[in-house]
């Protein structure tokens, strides 16, 4: 909770600036308000609104939760405190519900699409700068798993990498006597000779990038048979028409970028009773 905590106080200041012009002249007393879903989808960002009710001292009770399916017209959360304190939260309290439910939303019809198939959904590395302990907490609430946090739990080579390395053989093992003796190393592959190179050289994970469904079932097929441990990967402008297809050839799993970065905000509302 102490990154939670941290973030929600810096989004109250962002949007207080100096102060609040309406804190002063506010009205006394205590006021009830309700958050009102505008459109389908999938909540997140409860636990992000619980935090900064409890910065700023407000009371605030979910009736919906995360994860739960939100339909137009449902009331998420009622809330109750002084004028000055619902006002000046209100933005940061809906921006933080619509974009973490904008998401979910997002990652929910992925997995809705290849829910039944054992395959896992990944979203990425592709978020906004600052936010993204936030966005992959919106991605997992609707259904999808982390890829890489940050450069730091997985040793990946994509092919901007792979260009500056001349023995991949040599490479891998040399870096296997350097990073933590759990850690993974993923290999971004778009030919099926680039596949047999890095399987060779001793990747524990392949990333078939931007590859065709044929090109794919042809990879797992030399897998299953040549090496069965490693684990393989689709990426690459998967959508939402086309991710069934891609975990029917028999990969492990399936990334995509836009789970995050094509979400659309949901509509929310607050309303003074």
């Amino acid at each position: 909770m102490i990154n939670t905590k941290k973030f929600v106080k810096n989004a109250i200041i962002e949007d207080n600036g100096r102060g609040d012009l309406f804190y002063d002249v506010a009205p006394k007393g205590k006021f009830k308000a309700k958050v009102i879903s505008k459109d389908d989808g999938v909540l997140a960002g409860e636990t992000y609104a619980k935090a900064l009710a409890k910065t700023e001292k407000f009371d605030c009770k979910f009736l919906k939760h995360d994860g739960e399916k939100l339909k137009k017209g449902d009331v998420i959360a009622v809330l109750e405190g002084k004028a000055s304190i619902l006002l000046s939260s209100e933005r940061t309290f809906l921006n933080m519900l619509q974009h973490a439910s904008g998401i979910a939303t997002m990652a929910n019809k992925f997995a809705s699409k290849i829910e039944d198939l054992d395959v896992a959904l990944l979203d990425t590395r592709k978020t906004r700068p600052q936010l993204r302990d936030f966005e992959k907490y919106a991605s997992r609430v609707g259904g999808a798993i982390n890829h890489r946090l940050g450069l730091d739990d997985c040793l990946m080579l994509k092919d901007t990498h792979l260009r500056t390395i001349k023995d991949l053989k040599a490479f891998i093992k040399n870096a296997r006597k350097r990073i933590s003796w759990v850690t993974k190393i993923e290999i971004e592959c778009e030919t099926f000779n680039q596949v047999k190179e890095a399987m060779k050289a001793g990747a524990d994970i392949i990333m078939c990038d931007n590859m065709t469904f044929e090109q794919i079932k042809e990879v797992v097929e030399y897998r299953n048979k040549v090496h069965p441990h490693i684990l393989l990967e689709a990426s690459g402008n998967i959508t939402l028409d086309t991710v069934r297809d891609y975990a029917l050839t028999g990969v492990d799993a399936i990334s995509s970028g836009s789970i995050i970065h094509q979400a659309t905000w949901l509509d929310f509302s607050m309303k003074f009773d």
